[in-house]
């Protein structure tokens, strides 16, 4: 028997595929299934099952793709209400996969109403428990994704006193040398606390996870609704595709349409120009997003644009054009483009260039706009009078900045202000808008 890791680090998601006999089960796989595909051929074995832990939120599973081109089948709690092909797979239910091995349905919920973990068997021990968002490793799921997503919409509360039972009655009272294979790793906003290790077991989380501690059921429902960070605008976009189902990858990213370098949208269109600051600053076309091409580009471009909305994506080349497409399709994006192209052009739009010096000898001269999450803030003032307002937040309260001087956008390290003063320059065009970028590690 053997376990594959396979992990995204953009998205802070780990997928798995269990072998035996050459019999492979997959659980919870990300949006490409080519992986999955090349591993099995590596190993020589027959992708059979798909085992869904929940309907993710953060990613677009690549299920519904490979029961299309492998035939496996697709397992999920039958509470889901899924749109696919799929066979119910509820607590105490078995995925026998060889006379030795088996997977076992636990019923899991918290993260979500309808969410299961899969205790692994081997010749009648318990080996390992792929926990999917329900137990990571150092925190567990947050259970506020569900009130706006999906048919089942259970409450924060109601979801955090599931979660606490299913801990305590189900996945605590393994024993203690069962490994733990989560579906998420630290950076994922699934979570608010976890761990970079990848796996652990539960004698360990026992001891060490905060959330695994004695405490009642009311002190746990406080400990797990404080300080959650902020939801994405596309999580619950992404839960509805989950259970319906996305389209395959490589054919719904060939369908979005290229088009002829330097064209120009229509007035008013949404652009997503994913080049690095400094070419944004020297010319961009009139209204573009910054939202460069990085680690993180998958969660900017959700938390920053509206699944409802269509928009164009720009790059400074092909390749990378290619790289922030396919990363746009991991959470159903691609759907949205309306063109992609390549943008050179040195006479569009121009950017106010921030001056340290000039800024320090006088801030109160200055505007100035953290973009960085109220937990970021509550825990390290930057500047006693800027306005907060979190990035993802900006589009649709960016009328809120005073404009009587000119502005400064800060975050934490220059990432997210190339976004943000992108985003504030666009609605105050005529006024002087500056983006401290990286400038913002020199104050404490």
């Amino acid at each position: 028997m053997k376990i594959k890791q396979f992990e995204d680090k953009g998205l802070s998601h780990y997928s798995y595929a269990v072998i035996s006999d050459k019999k492979m089960i997959l659980v919870d796989p990300g949006r490409d299934p080519q992986p999955y595909y090349d591993y099995a051929q590596e190993q020589g074995a027959e992708i059979i099952g798909v085992i869904e832990t929940h309907p993710h939120a953060d990613f677009i599973s690549s299920h519904l793709e490979i029961y299309h081109t492998t035939g496996a089948t697709l397992y999920t709690s039958g509470k889901v209400g899924a749109d696919y092909p799929h066979r119910a797979f509820d607590e105490g239910e078995e995925i026998v996969l060889t006379e030795d091995v088996k997977l076992i349905a636990l019923f899991t919920p918290g993260h979500s109403p309808d969410g299961i973990s899969i205790l692994l068997s081997e010749n009648g021990a318990d080996k390992a428990v792929f926990t999917g968002d329900t137990l990571f490793i150092g925190d567990v799921g947050r259970p506020d994704l569900r009130e706006k997503a999906g048919k089942m919409q259970e409450k924060r509360e109601a979801l955090a006193r599931m979660m606490y039972q299913s801990t305590r009655q189900k996945l605590m009272k393994l024993d203690d040398d069962v490994v733990i294979y989560p579906a998420h790793g630290a950076g994922s906003l699934c979570g608010k606390g976890m761990s970079d290790a990848n796996s652990s077991t539960i004698g360990t989380e026992k001891a060490t996870n905060s959330a695994l501690q004695e405490m009642s059921e009311d002190q746990f429902v406080e400990f797990l609704l404080e300080d959650q960070p902020f939801i994405p605008k596309y999580f619950p976009y992404n839960v509805n595709l989950n259970k319906q189902g996305a389209p395959g990858y490589r054919e719904s990213i060939h369908k979005v349409i290229r088009m002829k370098a330097n064209f120009h949208p229509e007035q008013g269109a949404v652009i997503v120009d994913t080049r690095k600051a400094d070419l944004y600053k020297s010319s961009h076309l009139d209204g573009a997003i910054n939202i460069m091409e990085g680690d993180k580009f998958e969660t900017w471009l959700g938390s920053i644009i509206s699944p409802e909305e269509s928009f164009y994506m720009v790059a400074e080349n092909e390749a990378i054009l290619e790289t922030v497409i396919q990363k746009a399709a991991k959470i159903g994006y691609e759907l949205n483009i309306k063109g992609g192209f390549i943008y050179d052009q040195k006479d569009g739009k121009g950017f106010d260039i921030f001056d340290k010096a000039t800024f320090k000898d006088n801030q109160g001269a200055y505007t100035i706009v953290d973009i960085r999450n109220i937990s970021e803030v509550k825990n390290d003032i930057k500047f006693s009078t800027a306005v907060n307002i979190p990035l993802h937040e900006l589009r649709e309260r960016v009328a809120e900045i005073p404009n009587d001087k000119p502005i400064v956008v800060h975050c934490a390290g220059g990432y997210r202000s190339a976004a943000g003063s992108s985003i504030v320059k666009n609605h105050f065009q005529d006024k002087t808008v500056m983006d401290m970028g990286e400038a913002i590690t020199s104050f404490s």
